[in-house]
């Protein structure tokens, strides 16, 4: 099972944006120390209470620099708000300096607001998505190509650097709403969920749904399952539960605003109903049913289960979900996760 740490590079009060990307890359080599097998970079905009990653192939590349062993995942590149060439380029870049390891995440985001400052209806996401794909791997897999579709058009480019050994990276595609599941396993990608807002219970069938969809189009197997996941590991219950309180509650009370404020943009259905959810969500509510909050005992044993119920291929833990916890307890709960999550889920 592959074990991985989604991570946004939080913003703190009062400290730096210097202060916050070096805690930041700390974090990551302490996860290159102790054995993580990815690390996962979020992107975000326009959200400084929150947030300094808006660029993750940057920071990517910076970490490609930094280790050698653990692989390094956008989780997820918007692709919507990208230009296909210049994106397949920087990509291709950071998977030769990385030697291959590079996985690149893609989705189309829910933030509506990011759209607008972008100036890209959120009415054409899906269709730009679809395109962008099939540029960036045209890019990737053809010497020169050219290409005539709905938002660009290139005639006999040639896209440098080609990835690494001219293998295209691993490409997962997110799923946020129960419809795009079926959709991304009828097309053959590996597909990447989150318990953010459905519960693992309700994760249940949107994966059996994907699953479906993956074996009737008769791709070989029967997919691959990541789940990104709030998970706060401390050296006991009370501990965890405690310290991962604030952090985990400033996080739902940030995600009602947002999907409140999608909803009121775009007046999609989905964003209303989600937004009306979160408004009365508390910690009690998520943890257990959202969130994985405990010491490495329990939380391995929360995670086995749904491992097989769900069948999932790897984690995404989110182990600073809010961004609140401070530096030393996240490195606390990276080197949990690695030394006796990993070891009990993978025996």
């Amino acid at each position: 099972m592959e074990i991985g740490m989604f991570h946004e590079f939080p913003s703190m009060p009062g400290r730096s944006e210097t202060e916050m990307f070096d805690e930041g890359m700390a974090q990551i080599d302490a996860a290159e120390r102790w054995g993580l097998d990815v690390m996962w970079l979020a992107e975000i905009h326009f959200a400084p209470e929150r947030t300094h990653l808006a660029s993750p192939l940057a920071i990517a590349s910076a970490i490609a620099g930094r280790t050698e062993r653990m692989k390094i995942g956008i989780a997820v590149q918007v692709l919507p708000l990208c230009h296909p060439l210049r994106l397949a380029e920087e990509a291709a870049t950071v998977d030769q300096i990385s030697k291959g390891r590079l996985i690149f995440g893609v989705g189309r985001s829910g933030v509506v607001s990011t759209y607008d400052a972008y100036g890209v209806p959120y009415d054409e996401s899906r269709d730009r998505f679809a395109e962008i794909l099939d540029i960036v791997k045209q890019a990737w897999s053809a010497p020169r190509f050219s290409y005539s579709g709905k938002y660009h058009s290139f005639d006999n480019v040639a896209c440098v650097p080609r990835p690494y050994k001219g293998q295209m990276p691993p490409i997962r595609v997110a799923a946020s709403t129960p419809d795009t599941f079926p959709a991304i396993g009828a097309a053959g990608y590996p597909v990447f969920a989150s318990t953010r807002h459905p519960t693992w219970d309700e994760l249940k069938p949107m994966v059996k749904a994907y699953r479906d969809a993956y074996k009737a189009a008769g791709h070989k197997g029967g997919g691959e399952v990541y789940v990104s996941a709030p998970i706060y590991i401390a050296e006991t219950e009370e501990r965890a539960l405690a310290e991962a309180e604030e952090s985990v509650t400033h996080f739902y009370k940030l995600q009602y605003e947002l999907i409140a404020e999608s909803a009121r943009r775009s007046g999609r259905q989905n964003f209303i109903d989600r937004a009306e959810k979160l408004r009365t969500t508390t910690y009690r509510d998520v943890v257990g049913r959202n969130v994985l909050v405990g010491t490495p005992e329990s939380v391995a044993a929360q995670l086995r289960p749904v491992r097989g119920e769900i069948g999932i291929d790897g984690i995404l833990a989110e182990l600073n979900c809010g961004g609140l916890i401070p530096h030393e307890r996240v490195l606390n709960a990276i080197r949990l996760l690695c030394q006796e999550v990993k070891p009990r889920l993978n025996a």
